[in-house]
């Protein structure tokens, strides 16, 4: 039974769809796909539109909401390990359009620290995290990004060709940051980054950190 109400959910996916419709495309009898869709209309896994056709329901969304993120879990031990080798507090950053996310992040216990909460959306023109983030990325909207970013395009292929990027001051006053690319598949699909103040990062923080940040990218990149 849990094999044939999948199949409604699969099929309503799709597109809208009456009951006639879901009997044919599901392959099952009018009273079994008239009992399990109304069913899961119950529980919210399926609604009905304005023409009264089956759809998805909304209880899908937040049961989606629910399902652990498996680049947070693979960067979790990591974020920690940078952290405690670093002394600094450590962010794991994906890109969404043309901002950045925190999905991940390993907070220094105590002391002078900059704080940056899983969720936060900060934007993709300043920062070292954004450096990598922009540096492997692709298409128009890079063009767009630059004209109101921190760093130039030749900061970029700079960046591409060290393997990491570092920022002192450039999104926030008085802060520095060191990051490295996380790759998947072979594509760049986020930011491992550290950051703090600059009287303790200094002034050149990827001479110090940034063999460690590396480190800790290909990590997570193993891990996935």
């Amino acid at each position: 039974m849990i094999d044939k109400a999948v199949a409604i959910l699969e099929e309503t996916a799709a597109r809208p769809m009456s009951l006639a419709e879901l009997v044919e495309a599901a392959e099952l009898p009018r009273a079994t796909a008239h009992r399990l869709a109304v069913a899961l209309e119950s529980h919210g896994l399926l609604a009905r539109d304005v023409e009264g056709r089956f759809v998805l329901g909304p209880r899908l969304r937040d049961l989606a909401a629910a399902v652990p993120d498996p680049l947070a879990l693979a960067a979790g031990p990591v974020l920690t390990w940078v952290r405690d080798e670093s002394g600094e507090s450590a962010q794991l950053y994906r890109s969404d359009g043309s901002e950045r996310v925190c999905i991940a992040a390993a907070e220094r216990a105590s002391g002078l620290r900059t704080t940056v909460p899983v969720g936060s959306r900060l934007p993709l023109t300043a920062g070292s995290g954004a450096q990598v983030l922009c540096a492997w990325r692709t298409g128009p909207g890079l063009g767009e990004l630059l004209a109101g970013a921190e760093f130039s395009a030749r900061t970029l292929a700079e960046v591409r060709r060290r393997g990491w990027a570092q920022s002192i001051g450039q999104r926030e006053a008085g802060v520095a940051s060191v990051s490295a690319p996380v790759r998947h598949g072979g594509e760049v699909i986020a930011a491992l980054s550290i950051s703090g103040p600059i009287e303790r990062l200094g002034r050149t923080p990827g001479n110090r950190y940034s063999a460690l940040l590396v480190r800790g990218a290909a990590r997570i990149t193993a891990a996935l």
